[in-house]
């Protein structure tokens, strides 16, 4: 009989590549293995066209900080979310000095982070927001401006053209960034496949049986040949997407039961025109649609792919019924199970505006789509831009006790009871914070392990186990060595 490995991980994306790299530093005599069912790593949401490649650090996002019923502020989640990114930062601060990761510029690049919005209700909002972050240590050197000859310094494109007369406000934060994870991704599992990895590409798991042992039985296909097998292992991580869900039903775990997963597709327009490309060097994010989900917050983005300046806008949601870029078109209905069904008719049910939303999205053409950029940027012309298609967001549903079912943005990480398998559901703003994501994931999974861990864990990401925000300069001191590390100095 064949050991068991110690890990698995499922997916070949940069939850995994976090996962897989972390436990390689904590616990290098483990043995790893990685199947990815595609021809290559980072291929579906890590890569670098399926996503926008925000640095989420919740400088522009205003949907980490919406405004109250009674017209208040909280500033409480955007600062959670700038910690998460901030130990990201580090992290990869780290794995530059010591020559796991490339150069600086193969993966990140500076871009300031900037917010704009029109009419005087959003104006309003966005200088209260400004009047809340401005003095948190980690939102240091934010900017307001109604006036247009600062906006048009800032980004000119947003103010060529622009009506006369309407209201318009914007925030920027110089020390923005533009991440391509679909790089840093490959750069990662690189390494552990230097460090003895085993990183199998074309190997697509099917599902995931608990074995008498406690241990997992994780049965598999070669999508080549379509030879069948599987591999033992005491501890598996499904970092796959949509599939995510579909594999650990499979596992019977009672913790996934009430779950269930909504799949909205995404679209950019695109454009490479050095002309445009020139005149435009930030992530500039406005109000979503109303009805519009949060990863579907308008905003006009400068791109650096494998070297190459771009720009993009979007997004603009399409549907599909697969749970990823290269799913299967039974996905949205073969997840249905009697412990979900009731949530997901709920969600339904107390969602109608998002159908509206989706409905309108889709009877939008290239033209439409040309005059929803032409509120960031008046001179947009149709022929300079072109639609790309982004990757899947399988959004998360889950039972609510309240509400019966509720439609949930962001990510969630499902763990067996017994710590022994996880798996990781949603979307926006995970990749930005894998590594905070993954080290909650240790201390759940791996608690009797954390105490000698945490010292290794420490010099990874010198923050670890503290918060910076409370810290003024402690933050100011972080924020420049992993900028400095990470050549994002102005």
């Amino acid at each position: 009989m064949t050991e068991p490995v110690d890990v698995v991980l499922v997916g070949g994306g940069i939850m995994s590549a976090t996962l897989g790299t972390l436990l390689s530093e904590l616990q290098p005599d483990w043995r790893i293995v990685v199947y990815e069912r595609l021809g290559d790593v980072a291929l579906e949401s890590s890569n670098a066209w399926n996503n926008a490649g925000t640095g989420h650090a919740a400088l522009c996002e205003l949907n980490y900080m919406p405004e109250a019923k009674d017209g208040s502020v909280d500033p409480a989640k955007a600062i959670g979310i700038n910690e998460q990114f901030q130990q990201s930062r580090q992290f990869w601060s780290s794995l530059v000095d010591r020559g796991v990761l490339d150069e600086p510029s193969t993966f990140i690049n500076s871009a300031p982070h900037m917010t704009f919005v029109r009419g005087e209700k959003d104006v309003t909002y966005l200088k209260k927001r400004y009047e809340a972050l401005k003095d948190q240590p980690l939102f240091a050197g934010i900017e307001y401006s109604e006036d247009s000859r600062v906006i048009n310094q800032w980004a000119p494109l947003l103010m060529q053209k622009r009506r006369a007369g309407e209201p318009f406000a914007a925030t920027r934060v110089p020390a923005g960034t533009d991440v391509d994870f679909g790089a840093l991704t490959h750069q990662l599992f690189d390494n552990l496949r230097d460090r003895g990895v085993e990183i199998v590409t074309g190997r697509e798991v099917r599902n995931i049986r608990r074995r008498k042992d406690g241990s997992w039985r994780v049965n598999w296909r070669n999508t080549v040949g379509r030879t069948p097998g599987f591999t033992d292992a005491r501890f598996v991580f499904v970092g796959a997407g949509g599939w995510a869900l579909k594999l650990l039903q499979s596992s019977r775990i009672p913790e996934i039961s009430g779950y269930g997963v909504f799949p909205i597709g995404g679209q950019f327009l695109k454009t490479t025109n050095p002309a445009i490309v020139a005149q435009h060097k930030a992530k500039v994010y406005s109000q979503a649609s109303v009805g519009a989900p949060p990863m579907s917050v308008p905003h006009l983005d400068t791109r650096v792919v494998d070297g190459e300046a771009s720009l993009l806008f979007g997004p603009f949601a399409t549907f599909s019924p697969k749970f990823l870029k290269t799913g299967r078109i039974t996905d949205i209905v073969s997840q249905v199970r009697p412990g979900n069904i009731g949530p997901m008719l709920k969600v339904a049910v107390d969602n109608p505006s998002l159908i509206t939303y989706l409905v309108g999205e889709l009877l939008k053409n290239h033209a439409k789509k040309v005059d929803s950029l032409r509120t960031f940027m008046p001179t947009a012309r149709d022929e300079d831009w072109e639609l790309i298609q982004a990757g899947q967001r399988a959004q998360v549903m889950k039972k609510d006790p309240d509400k019966g079912g509720v439609l949930q943005f962001g990510t969630e990480v499902v763990t067996g009871g017994d710590g022994t398998i996880a798996g990781l559901l949603g979307a926006s703003p995970g990749a930005s914070t894998a590594v905070s994501i993954m080290l909650g994931l240790l201390k759940t999974c791996f608690p009797e392990s954390m105490p000698e861990w945490e010292p290794r864990l420490r010099e990874l990401i010198p923050s670890y186990g503290e918060t910076l925000n409370g810290e003024p300069a402690e933050a100011e001191r972080t924020l420049e060595d992993t900028a400095e590390t990470l050549a994002l100095l102005a």
